[in-house]
């Protein structure tokens, strides 16, 4: 029993040292050649404007993450579109049950309006004085 526990504790020594050494390893040997071009922000080829520590827009977030998850809900129907002929009718109520938890996700979000780049600034109401 305890030698199941100690194979898994070499391992772990072992491999938290492996981790330690490669690390030790390219500490010494990289080369440290700092120059302003190197450690400027890179923009895609063109010049750098401004300070590179600034405030992004939330909604370029929120898109990147409604992107990500379709994305990976999209990579489960390809493997499920391969095997669809020896998969049956339960395997194709279940899928479609999947497709419409997507599309309410989907209806969600672009009734909320979270796909619009451009969405008007709310002005709070004007209440009426007398």
């Amino acid at each position: 029993m305890l030698y199941n526990f100690a194979t898994i504790l070499v391992f772990l020594v072992f491999g938290c040292l492996f981790v330690g050494v490669n690390l030790l390893l390219s500490r010494l040997l990289q080369t440290r050649n700092p120059f302003p071009m190197k450690v400027s922000t890179y923009e895609c080829g063109e010049l750098p404007e401004g300070d590179s520590w600034i405030q992004f827009n939330i909604r370029f977030y929120v898109i990147a993450l409604i992107f990500l998850i379709f994305e990976v809900e999209i990579v489960f129907l390809f493997p499920w579109a391969v095997v669809f002929k020896h998969l049956g009718t339960f395997a194709f109520v279940e899928m479609m049950i999947f497709i419409a938890i997507l599309l309410v996700g989907l209806a969600y979000v672009w009734v909320k309006g979270d796909l619009e780049w451009d969405k008007p600034k709310q002005v709070p109401a004007q209440g009426l004085l007398p």
